[in-house]
């Protein structure tokens, strides 16, 4: 049998993607269930829900749920009803962010907007996170997670709430790698980079600093972060970062913010 052939057992694997209603999110949890994975599809709009589980190849493994994951009762709602449709949810992916904006540079983000950044990126991924791995640990079941970060994580973005909570969010990987190893929960991190989808809109000429020519699509992220979570392919990698940027991480592309007078 090929190494790369069933990387998840459709009997006993089951998942969560928030995020799962447009971009990365939607990529990924349509490629599980494309690989016979049960997968809750969890995001804010209904509409992109059922858009992104019907366009699914096949949608008969898809459970939709719609909350925003800013609240932690949400986040609660979330996990309660992923556990009454799937029992242990032994894969996850926390993909859900809110909409950016260029204008919210440091002088300008209001509060609302910080905290939302932060509450939906870094608070409900370490509560969702925790909240599995518990179920996991008290059924002595392995399991997968996988955080969708930035590359600005580690390098300004204009944007200092997102870029804060990315920043988080990648140190939350290895904090949560680290206290879950013993139990053979594995946490990782995926770090796209220029990817047209979701709440990123890409300017075309920021291609010219890809050194592979051109902007990212969600489906680049998909093949990569499937063998990240199975435990078949990536067994033995926990606490790491995985880029998928075609190379734009190689050089710092943004100039500081124009302010007004």
């Amino acid at each position: 049998m090929s190494l790369f052939s069933a990387p998840f057992d459709p009997a006993t694997d089951t998942a969560l993607v928030t995020g799962a209603g447009n971009g990365i999110g939607r990529a990924i949890a349509q490629a599980l269930v494309g690989e016979g994975v049960r997968t809750v599809f969890a995001d804010i709009s209904a509409e992109r829900v059922s858009a992104a589980i019907s366009a699914s190849e096949r949608p008969e493994h898809a459970v939709p749920w719609v909350g925003d994951l800013a609240g932690l009762d949400a986040c609660d709602a979330l996990l309660a009803a992923s556990h009454a449709a799937l029992g242990e949810v032994t894969h996850f992916v926390h993909s859900a962010s809110p909409p950016r904006r260029e204008a919210d540079h440091a002088l300008a983000v209001d509060r609302r907007t910080w905290q939302e950044m932060h509450a939906v990126n870094l608070d409900a991924g370490f509560h969702l996170a925790r909240g599995l791995a518990k179920r996991l640990i008290a059924a002595k079941r392995p399991g997968s997670f996988l955080f969708l970060t930035s590359l600005h994580a580690g390098t300004p973005r204009n944007l200092p709430h997102y870029s804060t909570a990315k920043a988080g969010m990648a140190m939350l990987v290895k904090e949560l790698a680290k206290t879950f190893g013993r139990h053979n929960i594995r946490v990782n991190a995926l770090v796209p980079g220029a990817i047209a989808a979701g709440g990123f809109v890409a300017d075309a000429s920021l291609a010219r600093h890809i050194p592979l020519g051109r902007l990212g699509e969600a489906k680049d992220l998909a093949p990569m972060a499937l063998t990240v979570l199975s435990n078949k392919l990536s067994g033995y990698a926990t606490g790491a970062a995985f880029v998928v940027d075609g190379g734009l991480s190689l050089t710092n592309w943004f100039e500081a913010p124009v302010l007004e007078e």
